[in-house]
């Protein structure tokens, strides 16, 4: 027999939008740690709602002016199911011993928290509790749920216990939570305004919804001791070049860094980068590179970003009333890093407000500045096929061709024209998949000039007056 996982009690305090205390929490958590795969657990992925899935959700709601609510299930693992084959045993809990059975271990009926196959657990029963309510699971995404019926439509996007409704009427929005009370025990938070660290403003009167991470950026400007520190006007300054020869050498190096929280303050920007602060994606990405052995320059670097949130605390995304339809755009960095890896960026947006975006080193080195914005369309014409099937999945098949924008001509001439070329006859042939893309009509790319390349702030450090003119055009503003 495999050795019982111990277990813990878990305090958490739970905090609102505006960082106050809200909830103290006590849970008791299984120490997964000591299972045994192919024993104790088999599977264990379970999916949760993508960042763009949610913001796409919340652009569309903006547009059409659907009801946003949330709720929250009640000790959510606790509702999944063991398979047949997963027999688990528990140490009993620390400070409630069951005083007639001394030395015993508990037989889990139910999946606990800390358990490495809960989560997928409880996924599989929410699946099939929203299942038999009528929804269907978006094939785009996982943990998104859709239901159509006439000319009503319901949404639920799930991330572990927070479930966001978004629907066309309040009544259906009712249905829904009566739904699921008669299943799992929720509560029932109402309207939203927080969700995962950001706080959403619906204002239904001007048909806006803004999203921001206030509090969560707060909270990290003080875990880093910066509430003094001066505001900055750029995440990352344009003529620093950052390097592994700023890396720590000498043991005296090495001691200076040693209690630095370099790890854990790129890991806290990055959930900002991925979810409300495009402006800072592509520093943070360049601060990451060093996060096996940074030195003091880096850290200094780490912190601009952090001071440079700070001033911009106030900034949030917008969507509003349909402008445009879906549409990107897509640039690259030339071979300027000291590994020679090109950059990669994208957005794309929804009645010009962002969904989706990313900053990513090429994989490969390439030759020229052509194949570079070459490559950079192409890993930006994956994430547009998938925003169209996600789309679609909710809105209906899209019938026109989703528009890309790059800035560089050559780039979009080897796109429309398959013929040989002796200067591109290297490339491999995975990055000509946006030749097909553009040839089923799914995708258009058209030319922009570079000093409206949106996409810019993704691949390089910009002067204040153009990040911030980036910044608008991505309406990320002050409130």
């Amino acid at each position: 027999m495999s050795k019982s996982p111990v277990c813990k009690w878990v305090f958490k305090v739970k905090k609102d939008a505006t960082g106050n205390i809200k909830q103290y929490k006590a849970r008791l958590v299984a120490q997964g740690y000591t299972q045994v795969p192919g024993v104790n657990y088999f599977d264990t992925f379970a999916p949760v709602a993508k960042l763009a899935s949610i913001r796409t959700v919340l652009a569309l709601a903006a547009r059409h002016d659907w009801e946003i609510h949330q709720v929250d299930v009640k000790s959510a693992y606790l509702n999944g199911e063991f398979e047949d084959a997963e027999v688990i045993y528990m140490r009993q809990p620390p400070g409630f011993p069951i005083s007639d059975c001394p030395g015993k271990v508990l037989h889990l009926l139910r999946p606990l928290y800390g358990l490495k196959q809960s989560g997928r657990r409880w996924y599989e029963k929410l699946r099939e509790l929203l299942e038999e309510a009528g929804f269907r699971r978006c094939e785009s995404d996982h943990a998104v749920f859709i239901r159509r019926k006439g000319d009503t439509l319901g949404i639920i996007t799930i991330h572990v216990d927070d479930m966001m409704i978004v629907a066309s009427s309040t009544r259906l929005v009712q249905d829904i939570k009566c739904q699921l009370k008669g299943k799992v025990e929720i509560s029932d938070l109402g309207e939203i305004h927080w969700l995962l660290g950001f706080e959403i403003q619906h204002d239904r009167d001007a048909r806006t919804l803004s999203l921001s991470q206030k509090s969560y950026i707060d909270s990290v400007v003080k875990r880093y001791g910066l509430e003094d520190a001066k505001l900055l006007s750029t995440p990352m300054d344009p003529s620093a070049q950052l390097s592994k020869s700023h890396s720590p050498s000498t043991p005296q190096e090495y001691a200076d860094m040693r209690d630095v929280p370099y790890r854990e303050a790129t890991g806290s920007l990055t959930y900002a980068a991925i979810g409300s602060c495009p402006d800072i994606a592509y520093a943070t990405t360049a601060v990451s590179r060093f996060n096996e052995n940074p030195g003091r320059v880096h850290w200094e670097a780490v912190k601009q970003i952090i001071q440079y949130l700070k001033g911009t605390i106030g900034w949030e995304i917008t969507y509003s009333t349909k402008v445009k339809d879906l549409e990107g755009y897509t640039d690259a960095d030339g071979s300027t890093k000291e590994d020679c890896h090109a950059i990669s960026g994208y957005v794309f947006l929804i009645d010009g407000g962002p969904v989706s975006w990313s900053v990513k080193t090429q994989e490969i080195v390439v030759l020229s500045m052509t194949e570079a914005e070459y490559i950079a369309a192409t890993h930006a014409a994956k994430e547009a096929l998938w925003l169209r099937s996600f789309l679609g999945d909710i809105l209906g098949p899209l019938n026109s061709a989703t528009t890309l924008y790059c800035d560089n001509q050559s780039a979009i001439a080897l796109t429309k024209n398959d013929q040989f070329h002796a200067r591109t006859k290297h490339i491999d042939i995975r990055y000509h998949f946006i030749r097909y893309v553009i040839q089923n009509g799914s995708l258009c790319l058209e030319y922009c000039p570079t000093e409206d390349m949106t996409a810019d702030m993704l691949t390089k450090a910009l002067p204040s007056p153009k990040a911030k003119h980036f910044a608008s055009a991505l309406r990320l503003h002050p409130a």
